[in-house]
């Protein structure tokens, strides 16, 4: 039943497509990768400098001595959408580096119960299909030192693919830019995503819509519009790592997320909604990490029309040993009441380790 509600939900969101912004277009983009960085609540876009900065910040790529892979997995809404990444990562020399990787998020199996009665009213069991949509991101990335020192910069080039069953598919492509500057051991970080706006064509079987088209009655008569654009956003990221007595370290990392939409962040405007983040790192001789943050900080309606303030902790641990990284998050999609929390798992293997 759980599936039949998110087929559901997906067959009103491929309805309303139209040739305007949309708040939350390609929102799959914005989860977040790797449990390190989950764990302190996405506040990387200063910080990051590794094969992960192709997502978070790409001019963090130039941090690279070596080629790096990273691996993702996590599940999400009680186990029923999967979400996967993998990324690779290595220099081109001492000044640039370059970066791909790949974000699949899904929900695989869905009951298609729209013809489960026949012509003639009878319920016939074997009309049941099964159906899977997906969001798939490749992102190429490429970064470069400035000559002004302490400055790097990172360019994302986006393709993104969507499936709905055999209903709908769409193409999109789209930009990022981002920019890090490191000055007395702290570091300062700008990330801007879909900078052109990241457009999306999509193509719709409209004999396979028919079919749909009276499932929820009075509604989906007519097909989606073609296109959708997702707008820019932008996110300013603080750190600075602290050592302690040679061996502990702790860094500490703050983002300010804005969308240029008035949304249900703490902070909103018709022009610009801000939504904070801060995330602490915990580590002892390079080789155990505790981490924690909070963020997601929304103004949330109640039933008596009053609002509070929600937001979404987070906690992790990662253990770090010859050229191999194994990070572990606790966190989810919405804030601290919203939905179930999701274990989250990720490994970074520095590749240049194993050479021999």
């Amino acid at each position: 039943m759980k599936k039949s509600q998110f087929f559901l939900l997906f067959l009103l969101c491929a309805s309303s497509y139209a040739q305007t912004v949309r708040k939350y277009s390609n929102e799959f983009m914005n989860i977040g990768v790797d449990a390190a960085a989950l764990g302190m609540a996405n506040a990387m876009t200063a910080s990051t400098s590794d094969v992960n900065s192709g997502y978070w910040n790409p001019a963090g790529l130039v941090h690279l001595e070596d080629h790096q892979m990273s691996l993702m997995h996590a599940n999400y809404f009680a186990n029923i959408a999967k979400y996967d990444y993998i990324a690779y990562a290595n220099t081109i020399d001492d000044d640039s580096a370059w970066g791909i990787s790949l974000i699949r998020f899904g929900v695989d199996d869905i009951l298609n119960t729209t013809e489960l009665i026949d012509s003639q009213g009878n319920i016939d069991y074997n009309r049941i299909s099964l159906f899977s949509t997906a969001d798939y991101g490749v992102t190429f990335s490429y970064a470069r030192k400035l000559q002004v020192p302490g400055f790097q910069y990172g360019v994302n080039a986006k393709v993104i693919r969507r499936v709905i069953g055999k209903f709908a598919s769409s193409w999109g492509f789209g930009f990022d830019a981002g920019l890090q500057f490191e000055k007395n051991d702290w570091k300062f970080g700008l990330m801007l995503r879909d900078i052109t706006t990241t457009y999306n064509v999509w193509s719709i079987d409209e004999a396979e819509y028919k079919k749909i088209a009276d499932a929820i009655p009075g509604q989906n008569q007519e097909l989606p519009e073609s296109t959708e654009i997702t707008a820019p956003k932008a996110q300013l990221g603080l750190s600075k790592k602290f050592i302690v007595r040679y061996d502990y370290s702790i860094l500490a990392a703050a983002n300010i997320n804005m969308q240029f939409a008035k949304t249900n962040d703490i902070l909103s405007t018709d022009f610009v909604s801000i939504d904070p983040a801060l995330g602490f790192e915990f580590g002892y001789t390079d080789l155990v990490f505790l981490r924690a943050g909070v963020g997601n900080f929304q103004n949330i309606q109640q039933i008596d029309n009053t609002e509070k303030v929600g937001f979404q902790p987070n906690i992790g641990l990662g253990f770090k040993y010859k050229g191999i990284q194994i990070d572990y998050a606790l966190t989810n999609l919405g804030n601290q009441s919203a939905a179930l929390y999701s274990n989250i798992f990720s490994v970074k293997v520095d590749l240049g380790f194993f050479r021999n």
